[in-house]
């Protein structure tokens, strides 16, 4: 099968190549699936670049996301799964071959049913981004009469996360970068969008929330925002960190002391069974009634454009970057 894979760590264009490896078998257990498109998320392209982890084999087929159609089952699984439309979760992630390739053969319960009126470019959105929005919304408790603050709004999990608190009945505040990423996290449900690089955050959130500060925050960068926590948040809110830019943040010790703030971590990959399908079932109830808006950043890129696919994730294109097999 044709794949895309890197070696050694280093960049998009010096690493990554594309070519003929050995066809994976689904083995008991397993599913294996004829790959429709591949999501390149952050971590994807930060693994590739060996600065989150080094390459731990002798050569890494990347991606952790994808959708695709079942063309193989293993030992074990119900062969009426062949045939069965689904989406992918953790592909890649502690192992060595991910979506980047014409097949993926992974354990059965990581192909989730993908809705037939969802398309293939949306299902690879929805394992990393998707489900850590979810995730997040869920450990904000989030219900109507609360507000949140979002960071990164326009991002592909800052959209995501901004729908589920709006299906929750909360109201959500976002932070952006510019004026077109404010129109996003608006188009996505956000009730306020705030331009951190032209505005006081405090003083808009202050102002919106009628000086009570947010519930909860939703950090995708702790490292770089954990400064702005006392002046966003409320006594004994939450701060929600799923991302951090640098290995470590600086905490406004003295007052999440003083005001009991609670600061919850937590990393989409090791979510344990009970909350993993907590989330799975958020995701796929929103797929069936078609509540969840799914925004693919253009072009989306072929395989062997997959160095210009990494690039674009670099530069912080809006919307999930996609690959199609």
């Amino acid at each position: 099968m044709r794949a895309a894979y890197y070696e050694t760590n280093g960049s998009a264009r010096e690493v990554l190549r594309v070519g003929e490896v050995e066809t994976p078998q689904a083995g008991p257990g397993e599913v294996r699936v004829k790959l429709a498109t591949s999501g390149v998320n952050p971590s994807d392209v930060k693994s590739r670049q060996g600065s989150t982890r080094k390459i731990a084999w002798p050569r890494l087929i990347p991606h952790s996301d994808g959708a695709g159609v079942i063309d193989q089952a293993g030992d074990g699984v119900a062969k009426s799964r062949i045939g069965e439309r689904v989406w992918l979760w953790n592909g890649q992630w502690k192992r060595a071959f991910g979506t980047a390739a014409e097949y993926i053969a992974l354990p059965a319960e990581q192909a989730v049913k993908l809705p037939d009126k969802v398309g293939f470019e949306a299902g690879a959105c929805l394992g990393i981004p998707a489900m850590t929005a979810s995730h997040a919304v869920t450990l904000s408790h989030a219900v109507k009469g609360t507000t949140l603050l979002i960071a990164g709004g326009a991002g592909a999990v800052g959209q995501y996360a901004i729908q589920f608190a709006k299906a929750h009945g909360a109201r959500v505040i976002a932070t952006v970068s510019s004026a077109e990423k404010a129109k996003v996290a608006l188009e996505a449900g956000a009730d306020h969008a705030i331009d951190y690089r032209r505005e006081n955050v405090g003083e808009r959130v202050m102002a919106i929330t009628d000086r009570h500060g947010v519930d909860a925050v939703i950090e995708m960068d702790l490292a770089a925002n954990a400064k702005l926590i006392p002046g966003v948040l409320r006594p004994k809110g939450s701060v929600i960190v799923y991302g951090t830019g640098a290995a470590e943040a600086t905490l406004p010790a003295f007052f999440c002391l003083t005001q009991s703030i609670r600061v919850q971590f937590f990393l989409v990959y090791e979510l344990d069974h009970a909350m993993r399908e907590r989330e799975l079932t958020a995701i796929n109830s929103a797929l069936v009634h078609g509540t969840l808006q799914h925004r693919v950043a253009q072009p989306t890129f072929a395989l062997a454009d997959i160095a210009a696919a990494h690039e674009a994730v670099e530069r912080g294109s809006i919307g999930n970057v996609v690959v199609r097999i």
